[in-house]
């Protein structure tokens, strides 16, 4: 998508889908004891469908159309916005990168860097890299294009270990250690700039965003990531557009636009699986015990407890709730309890799910008017395939 005209109607499409189902993906599944909405046809289609086959549905667009088209017509009609946002832009040629140069960098991440510099414009801006780690992004971005880049990191050990590497290889690249959170980090900012941020969080390409508005900045090359992770409890949008909109994000709302996974192994998905029936197993345990009923959220915690016993995950739960617990609590009749609730929240989640998607085009679309609106021409694609990373969408921006 291109033209302001085009932005523009994608996201009040997205905007009136959002709006007209907000009950179908506005709540949290894990507070929910039974179906949450009065809707038979989809209570009998979620109650009949087999248990293997609902990860198949929830990663595939064509699955979820087949099962429930007619039941959410309105939500597929933005099927064509979508399809124009998941459009892979064609690719520059560029010349191979020699591996040393890639050493210790992950391999997905390495996809993901290659087809980030495929997409960029030809400029002979120096390059700014922003929230950098250690550099890879622009170290690799110095070599293939031989221009300088100025690489901003607020954690000092990764700005020193990414000077040691653009040393040993002689990378034209200099790290600024600042929070970019702070006046510090438009400091770094200049009109005459080509702006990297491939999967800066929530705040921090926020903060990009309208550091890069106030200098100036000519070209913004943007993949936003994290949208949740923000100041204000509740979502503030950019635009103008998206300002006059009665749709309220929380950052819980908000955590749905990232939770589309690509296919994870047997091993991390039985996990995953394992790790809802015990919370909920856990939450049963903790609602027999003081009476209360609403769910009350735990802190995250390392996969590997979910290989271990439930019974000392659910003494860490008490005690991250201060809850006293019985000399033998029996664990299996929880146990059970969770795997059946479970088994009903996978169901909520399966059609909360059909709007990850157009809640993230609605984000990602705030951010490309918010940049119209202050003189840049906007494009946005996706960068790469989805199973390279679900977050695949490019912003790009050049001033008038």
């Amino acid at each position: 998508m291109t033209s302001p005209a085009s932005l523009q109607q994608a996201f009040i499409a997205c905007n009136a889908v959002l709006q007209q189902y907000r009950q179908y993906w506005q709540l949290v599944p894990f507070a929910c004891q039974q179906l949450p909405w009065h809707n038979p046809a989809l209570a009998e289609k979620l109650l009949a469908l087999p248990e293997q086959e609902l990860a198949g549905i929830d990663q595939s667009s064509a699955l979820q159309q087949q099962h429930f088209g007619e039941l959410f017509n309105g939500l597929f009609q933005l099927e064509n916005y979508l399809n124009a946002a998941d459009n892979v832009l064609p690719a520059t040629e560029l010349k191979p990168v020699p591996f040393w140069l890639t050493n210790g960098i992950a391999g997905r991440k390495l996809q993901q860097i290659d087809a980030f510099a495929r997409q960029l414009p030809a400029s002979k801006l120096p390059m700014l890299e922003w929230c950098a780690g250690k550099g890879h992004l622009g170290r690799l971005l110095a070599w293939q294009f031989n221009r300088p880049v100025t690489s901003i990191e607020w954690q000092q050990q990764l700005c020193a270990d990414g000077s040691a590497l653009a040393s040993q290889f002689q990378i034209p690249q200099r790290f600024v250690h600042a929070d970019v959170l702070t006046v510090q980090g438009s400091s770094v900012l200049a009109p005459q700039q080509q702006v990297l941020a491939l999967h800066a969080c929530g705040q921090l390409h926020i903060q990009l965003l309208q550091h890069a508005v106030a200098t100036g900045s000519q070209q913004l090359n943007i993949v936003p990531c994290c949208y949740h992770l923000i100041v204000d409890a509740q979502y503030q949008p950019l635009s103008a557009l998206a300002q006059q909109q009665d749709l309220r994000l929380s950052q819980h709302d908000l955590k749905l636009a990232v939770q589309g996974q690509v296919t994870a192994g047997a091993r991390i998905e039985k996990l995953r699986h394992t790790e809802v029936q015990w919370r909920l197993a856990y939450q049963a345990l903790r609602a027999d015990l003081t009476g209360e009923t609403d769910y009350r959220p735990l802190s995250s915690v390392a996969k590997h407890w979910f290989s271990g016993d439930f019974a000392e995950f659910g003494r860490w739960a008490a005690e991250q709730h201060q809850l006293p617990l019985p000399a033998v609590p029996d664990w299996q009749h929880y146990l059970q309890q969770g795997a059946a609730h479970a088994a009903l929240v996978r169901r909520i989640e399966l059609v909360r799910h059909l709007y990850r998607r157009p809640l993230e085009l609605w984000l990602v679309l705030d951010r490309a008017l918010f940049l119209e609106q202050h003189g840049y021409q906007v494009r946005l694609a996706a960068f790469c395939d989805y199973q390279v990373t679900p977050r695949n969408l490019l912003l790009q921006a050049e001033r008038h």
